[in-house]
């Protein structure tokens, strides 16, 4: 009973996996004394599952359905944001609509304008868009003041906070993106099931057509160490150039090949290409999934006076949230090793699984369709 609870701990991410892009909303305000001029994106997705867009029911909801809609999603979104200064309530309106594609794919973009009592010297914003019916949703705020940028995050925990319109600090700025690195790689399950489909063989050994389990926990841990290197060597490198622009590529194809290295690492484990050398896999294929952290990074709206303070801590974050599953993981299998639960069950039958996920995610980026629940 033990092995099997193990089993499952070992394999909840494989089960509980979704579509790499979380539920986000993008929020930029610009306080300029009195006056709070905002852009409120939000996903059409959402909004669908909130109230209702897709009056048809033919799964792709068009302009029309949205403009059919637009009071009350200007009602539904903006009694969800309370905007304050001075203790005093700053009441706001919708002035514009429109529609935007993100990476992700359409957005309502909302305009609107908050008129404060006395000039702004402190803003206090209360964010509970989605939280009632998704608590991993998080908005993501850009704070324009005087030509200085700052940056949160609002989630179920953080909903309400409160802004001093200064210089914003370094360290809170790098603290933030650090937090939102660690938190997109654990809900980032394409890339978990990637990583896990690579660190899976890492306590056993392919000798004569068969997996046959590590005799000491070095080898192994030498294994995990020279794939995770390889992966964060090459994600970083990526990462970087695609933030500073100096690269892009299309996000669809980059999903799309995202999507085929998480197939590629988990057939390779039934019919081993790479055989030892995982770490190689890792680094090529590494490199794609450099762009995706990018587009995330980029959706986060990257403050200029602290360009490389935001993708250092993004990029720390992510490491950190990477090596935690290890930590989780290794001890784990290795306790496991030795058992037909884990060469059988984890190992074939997990690889099995993450292939047919992997190829859902595939047919369904590649050909611009949606049919899997998650």
């Amino acid at each position: 009973m033990k092995h099997l609870i193990l089993c499952c701990l070992l394999l909840c991410a494989c089960v509980a996996a979704h579509a790499h892009k979380p539920s986000d909303s993008y929020l930029n305000l610009v306080v300029e004394g009195q006056s709070v001029t905002g852009q409120w994106d939000i996903a059409l997705r959402d909004l669908d599952f909130a109230i209702g867009l897709d009056a048809n029911g033919d799964a792709a909801i068009t302009w029309g359905e949205v403009r059919a809609r637009q009071s009350e999603i200007d009602a539904y979104a903006m009694a969800r944001l309370q905007l304050q200064a001075g203790g005093k309530s700053c009441p706001a309106a919708v002035t514009e609509h429109l529609i935007d594609d993100h990476t992700d794919g359409a957005y309502v973009v909302l305009r609107f304008r908050a008129l404060c009592a006395d000039t702004v010297s402190e803003l206090q914003a209360r964010y509970a868009l989605f939280f009632d019916i998704d608590p991993q949703h998080k908005g993501l705020l850009q704070l324009m003041y005087q030509g200085q940028s700052s940056t949160a995050i609002f989630s179920p925990d953080k909903a309400t906070q409160q802004f001093k319109l200064t210089q914003p600090s370094r360290i809170r700025q790098f603290v933030d993106y650090g937090r939102e690195g660690v938190w997109h790689i654990w809900i980032g399950f394409d890339h978990i099931l990637f990583l896990l489909a690579l660190l899976l063989p890492a306590v056993v050994v392919r000798r004569e057509q068969t997996w046959q389990a590590v005799d000491a926990f070095k080898p192994a841990l030498w294994s995990v160490l020279k794939i995770v290197t390889a992966f964060t060597l090459a994600h970083s490198i990526t990462l970087t150039l695609a933030t500073l622009g100096v690269i892009s590529l299309p996000s669809r194809w980059v999903e799309s090949t995202i999507a085929a290295s998480v197939v590629v690492a988990a057939l390779n484990n039934i019919y081993p290409l790479f055989r030892e050398r995982r770490w190689v896999m890792a680094f090529l294929f590494g490199l794609i999934h450099g762009f995706g952290f990018a587009s995330v990074l980029t959706d986060l709206g990257l403050p200029k006076s602290a360009l490389v303070l935001a993708l250092v801590g993004f990029n720390l974050g992510v490491e950190t949230g990477q090596m935690a599953i290890v930590a989780v993981f290794l001890p784990l299998a290795f306790y496991l090793r030795r058992t037909t639960l884990y060469r059988r069950a984890i190992l074939l039958g997990g690889s099995i699984l993450i292939a047919i996920l992997a190829a859902g995610w595939l047919v369904e980026r590649v050909f611009d369709m949606k049919f899997l629940p998650f």
